[in-house]
């Protein structure tokens, strides 16, 4: 596969070296990472967001059952179900009740959109690669770092990783930010179910008295009667999950244990950044 990475790599690039950048006359922070799966970016764009006020979180809404643009929560109500707008914009949406989330394929009309909404930041989930928006980007490296460093398809990397030079800032786990993880509402025969990407990410976490790990693929859409059948079969007390899957697992029937997922970070991270929006006031 090594000759089609090498071609892959190629348009990726080309793509960027035509790319026009266009200012939109916001402040736009992009939170993104090089490679296929998770790296944090999600919790960390929660955490820096709590941190300012007037802002609108911008995604494109992976695997939703809605197109175009969808105003998720205005800051005050949100607007739809999980289904429409994808479990990482719901939990955006519950995570940060007084900002702004919205789902776009189209990353500039969803900016303008929030503009139009009045909000004065905008944070940009998994962003990197729209060169054409003038922002401030931050690249997170994966923890651990792949050892294969092509692209893919025969590697993990969406686009090639000198790129990691082109952003504003490039922050790794342990170093520039920390991972707080607390178990909520814990019962005695507890079984893991989640749909996130390298679900072997948990097993630091993982409480002795887990029973049971069920993965399905990431961002799968689970059913109540499906996830109330895995509860009977393994006579469990409770699912243990993630806050992104635990946004679509809301029904009286299910008992969730919750790991809770909150992220630090640094001060001279925040200096940075604040640093760049003080060009705008």
């Amino acid at each position: 596969m090594l000759p089609f990475s090498y071609i892959y790599c190629a348009i990726v690039i080309a793509k960027r070296q035509k790319a026009k950048e266009i200012d939109l006359k916001i402040p736009i922070i992009s939170i993104g990472n090089l490679t296929v799966g998770g790296s944090g970016k999600t919790p960390f764009c929660i955490a820096l967001a709590k941190e300012y006020e007037n802002v609108a979180i911008v995604l494109r809404g992976y695997k939703r059952g809605s197109h175009g643009t969808l105003v998720v929560s205005d800051g005050t109500t949100i607007k739809c179900d999980v289904v429409a707008c994808g479990d990482e914009a719901m939990l955006y949406a519950k995570s940060l009740p007084k900002n702004v989330v919205i789902v776009c394929e189209d990353r500039i009309e969803g900016i303008t959109v929030a503009k139009k909404m009045g909000v004065k930041i905008i944070f940009l989930d998994d962003g990197f690669s729209k060169s054409h928006i003038k922002k401030f980007d931050i690249l997170l490296k994966p923890n651990p770092e792949p050892t294969n460093s092509f692209c893919l398809p025969s590697g993990p990397y969406r686009e090639p990783k000198f790129l990691y030079d082109e952003a504003d800032l490039t922050l790794s786990e342990g170093v520039d930010f920390q991972r707080v993880v607390t178990l909520k509402n814990p019962t005695e025969r507890m079984i893991l179910v989640t749909a996130i990407s390298k679900p072997y990410r948990l097993d630091p976490y993982l409480p002795d008295n887990l029973i049971a790990k069920i993965a399905f693929s990431d961002h799968y859409m689970h059913e109540v009667d499906e996830l109330v059948d895995l509860m009977k079969k393994h006579k469990a007390t409770s699912i243990l999950t993630t806050q992104k899957d635990a946004v679509k697992m809301i029904s009286p029937r299910l008992t969730l244990s919750i790991l809770e997922l909150e992220i630090t970070i640094s001060q001279h991270v925040k200096e940075k950044i604040n640093a760049f929006l003080s060009q705008f006031r």
